[in-house]
């Protein structure tokens, strides 16, 4: 039975002049659109597949209209929403495998990250995870970024010391490692976090790339911005459709989401190169944030910490296990291409 929604049935003209029904899925967003590089991506996906769809048309909704950004994964599961733009990483507390579809600490930036979705075999482990875990949803890669800074703090973090007893936002698989180096975590969804900072309820954040965090206002209370994003080099984000959605649809209209969202991926990374660096710059001259780089022996530590926390949800999770060794033997391989190919990264 095809959806009609409240505001009447939706017709586009076919090659032959009669009027074809379209199918129009509601697409809650885990970024509000105000949000730059996170929240346009959403909004752009659905330009672009409904620019392109005589099939199907896509309704974008911010984060809270339809479900908080933390529910979206179980709402199109059950069909109360048609569809979901977000990022995997979400679902971490849910599926112990979910954040390395979405970024891994010390993991792969885009470029890897992509080979290993969409020619190797990421994206039917991806597809596998959700299936296997009773999840009614459909997945696909529709965005990917560069990496994200990795924290603002209200005063320089000069030793490990210093982080013990903070609470902070942290995501993801990275926030497993900062735990294990005395750090209280939350997920915060992005409209959380600022509030959380000023009333203090948490003295540090991480939450992406230094436009948008620039966009949440971090800087006025922590001004202290590290880099690198050692806990996401890359982010990838997902395109969740109900199942039974999905399956009602022809095989055109499947191919045109699929296009538009390889479409998306490319527009979302070239926003994120492109814009960031302006944004830095306006950190330091206009806003007072100090821009700071982790020493070699923190990331050290972030590094073994982290090699600690995969080894251990790998001998407890059996599926975390098989997407964790199948990528390790993706980046064995890719090494011989990497190491090789590109010339050293400039540092000043």
């Amino acid at each position: 039975m095809k959806k009609v929604m409240a505001m009447g049935l939706v017709a586009a003209m076919t090659t032959g002049g009669a009027a074809q029904a379209q199918e129009v899925l509601e697409m809650t967003s885990g970024f509000s659109r105000n949000l730059p590089i996170l929240g346009t991506a959403g909004v752009d996906f659905v330009d672009k597949i409904n620019s392109i769809s005589t099939e199907v048309e896509f309704e974008h909704f911010d984060p809270g209209e339809l479900v908080p950004t933390l529910e979206a994964l179980d709402a199109v599961s059950n069909g109360s929403v048609d569809a979901a733009y977000t990022t995997s990483g979400y679902w971490q507390g849910k599926i112990t495998a979910a954040s390395l579809f979405a970024a891994v600490p010390f993991g792969p930036e885009a470029g890897e990250f992509l080979g290993w979705m969409l020619y190797d075999d990421g994206a039917e482990l991806f597809q596998r995870m959700y299936d296997e875990n009773g999840y009614n949803v459909k997945v696909m890669p529709c965005g990917i970024i560069a990496p994200e800074t990795s924290g603002w703090f209200k005063e320089p973090i000069e030793s490990v010391a210093d982080l013990e007893g903070l609470n902070m936002r942290f995501f993801g698989l990275g926030a497993e490692v900062m735990q294990r180096l005395g750090v209280s975590t939350s997920l915060l969804a992005a409209g959380d976090i600022f509030p959380a900072l000023e009333r203090g309820a948490i003295d540090a954040t991480e939450f992406s790339m230094p436009l948008i965090d620039q966009r949440l206002g971090f800087y006025n209370i922590a001004s202290n911005n590290y880099f690198p994003g050692w806990h996401q080099p890359a982010t990838l984000f997902e395109l969740l459709i109900n199942k039974d959605r999905w399956d009602d649809l022809d095989e055109f209209a499947q191919n045109q989401i699929e296009v538009a969202c390889l479409a998306n991926i490319t527009t979302n990374y070239a926003e994120g190169e492109a814009k960031n660096y302006a944004a830095m710059i306006a950190n330091v001259e206009e806003n007072g944030v100090t821009i700071r780089q982790w020493p070699d022996e923190m990331l050290d530590t972030f590094e073994a910490t982290w090699n600690e926390v995969a080894a251990e949800l790998a001998a407890e999770d059996e599926y975390f296990k098989l997407v964790w060794d199948d990528l390790q033997e993706y980046r064995a391989g890719y090494k011989t291409w990497v190491n090789n190919i590109y010339l050293p990264r400039p540092r000043n």
